[in-house]
């Protein structure tokens, strides 16, 4: 059994002042992908770097408290890729992958676009230039499974209040249409979706800090694991950790009939 969650930290000092290091022995994890490091290397204490029993790789953004991408694992790496090779992106720390025989873990942050017109430029950018190196890492002989935070809801199901939030970033119909793309012309499958199909509430992986979203769960499901159809086959379950709070996000924890 292979187990991998990945978590948008909103910043991974303010997660361990939550108790995320405290959390992480218990789940047992192969792999924890996580993003929004908002941290340098230097800024890591030797807990943030190998917790319980596990070894961290991390790619952070250039700009200090900002972006940033890691992977904790328990198991060695064969190689690591830090970056797309594309300057612009790679300054904001966006992409971390990691090999292992036939399998390649990857962390990925993908941009917001709700803070300015500018931003979501920059997203849309993102998207145009990513979407062929997904197609390369589909067509190259591994099974890959990309974790993150997509900053996307795919479907009407996978945020409370879609009808209000068609025009806003995160649910732009070109947005979700690029993801379908991944799913329906390259072959990604939406690891989580396949297993739940029909989950709607349940499904949610961020909340507005703004008004009462949390305690009434007016979410959004922005955090997803992306497979090659091999690797989604053998996934067993999924699901979406809500006892403890570590970020405006939420773990989703995915479990695979996989041996490394």
């Amino acid at each position: 059994m292979l187990r991998i969650i990945t978590l948008n930290l909103n910043g991974i000092r303010s997660a361990c002042t939550k108790g995320l290091l405290d959390w992480l022995p218990a789940q047992q994890a192969d792999f924890l992908c996580v993003q929004e490091l908002k941290a340098q290397d230097a800024d890591l204490r030797p807990e943030m770097r190998a917790p319980a029993g596990m070894q961290g790789w991390f790619h952070a953004a250039e700009k200090k408290g900002y972006s940033g991408v890691g992977i904790y694992s328990r198991h060695a790496p064969d190689r690591v890729v830090e970056g797309l090779g594309i300057p612009a992106i790679d300054a904001e720390g966006r992409f971390l992958q990691l090999d292992f025989g036939k399998l390649s873990v990857v962390s990925l942050y993908l941009p917001s676009g709700s803070s300015s017109a500018e931003r979501q430029q920059v997203k849309f950018d993102f998207m145009d230039r990513f979407l062929p190196h997904m197609d390369q890492l589909f067509q190259s002989g591994q099974e890959v499974v990309v974790c993150g935070d997509w900053n996307i809801a795919h479907r009407e199901a996978d945020l409370k209040n879609w009808k209000s939030n068609q025009k806003n970033s995160g649910f732009l119909p070109e947005e979700r249409a690029w993801l379908g793309r991944l799913f329906d012309e390259q072959g990604w499958i939406d690891v989580y979706r396949r297993l739940h199909p029909e989950a709607t509430e349940a499904c949610y992986t961020w909340w507005s800090n703004r008004g009462q979203a949390w305690a009434k769960n007016v979410g959004w499901r922005l955090d997803y694991q992306v497979a090659t159809p091999g690797l989604a086959a053998s996934a067993q379950a999924a699901e979406v950790y809500k006892a403890q709070r570590f970020s405006d996000h939420a773990p989703l924890t995915v479990d695979y009939d996989w041996t490394l």
